[in-house]
């Protein structure tokens, strides 16, 4: 039964190393579309670190059930912290992924906290935050 419970973790840790993987390799100059305006001139550094950090994070998820809470919270984190990229692209337009309109673009936008959600609940972050919540009231 726990085999099952981990299925989702595991699966977002695959589609983590997956995403990363293609930071690094043939996804490079679509990921670039996404770097905010203000990170423009290191763009590619800025995808390279965040290919890397997914794979970290991907590989975590996967191995590390010890600390599979704070995993969830840094993944969750991450997905926050990329959610810019992501209004980037939609505010400036930017065609990318096979997102060439602003419809697309904006549904994009919507996947973003399911993310983060995916990330909290999988790992049992939120729970256990909620827990620590509920015990110091």
């Amino acid at each position: 039964m726990k085999v099952i419970k981990r299925i989702p973790q595991m699966v977002l840790g695959l589609a983590l190393m997956f995403a990363g993987f293609g930071h690094l390799g043939p996804n490079r100059l679509e990921f670039q579309a996404q770097v905010p305006n203000l990170f423009k001139d290191y763009a590619d550094f800025v995808v390279l670190l965040s290919g890397v950090v997914e794979i970290l994070l991907g590989a975590a998820l996967l191995v590390l059930w010890k600390y599979r809470i704070i995993i969830g919270f840094l993944t969750a984190a991450f997905f926050v912290a990329i959610f810019w990229g992501n209004i980037s692209q939609y505010v400036n337009q930017i065609d990318a992924f096979g997102l060439n309109s602003d419809r697309d673009r904006f549904i994009r936008l919507l996947f973003q906290p399911v993310l983060v959600l995916w990330a909290l609940l999988s790992t049992g972050a939120l729970t256990a935050w909620l827990k620590r919540r509920r015990s110091l009231n």
